[in-house]
């Protein structure tokens, strides 16, 4: 009887281990079990993007409020054009707000981050940010700099 405690104790650490990891693999893949947000659509162009991804975070001040939904090239302007998916309860963000394409840490993940303006209109649904920084290329910086005539 005491075999069969220990037995069924041992297949009960492995089966939460397991059930850990596959949590863990969903936390670090951005996917998610929780049921959808209501979200809305906002958009912004980027002369480069420098590694960003789908469902990379979207953040203001730090706090995510949103993920990238879509990537792909405006044929018009030549840029980077974003699709943001941003939570219905933000309503804030406003016409003259700034996107950045952004690095957390040195060498971390790219995500969006959003500096809020002034301007009283907010964006809302299929809105483009008006202003936008791509993300600093710091191989492009440094040939510029070994190319330059100093």
């Amino acid at each position: 009887m005491r075999m069969r405690t220990i037995e069924i104790s041992v297949g009960l650490f492995i089966a939460a281990g397991i059930g850990a990891l596959f949590l863990l693999a969903l936390e670090v893949s951005g996917l998610s079990l929780r049921p959808q947000e209501s979200t809305y659509k906002v958009y912004a162009e980027f002369t480069d993007i420098g590694g960003l991804r789908v469902r990379a975070k979207v953040s203001v001040a730090g706090v995510t409020i949103g993920r990238v939904s879509k990537i792909g090239l405006d044929n018009r302007s030549v840029k980077a054009l974003v699709e943001m998916q941003i939570r219905s309860d933000i309503d804030f963000i406003t016409r003259d707000s700034i996107a950045r394409v952004t690095t957390a840490g040195l060498l971390g993940e790219k995500y969006v981050d959003i500096s809020i303006g002034g301007d009283f209109d907010v964006l809302g649904e299929g809105d483009y940010f008006e202003s936008s920084q791509g993300a600093l290329n710091l191989e492009k910086l440094i040939s510029d700099f070994a190319t330059s005539n100093l």
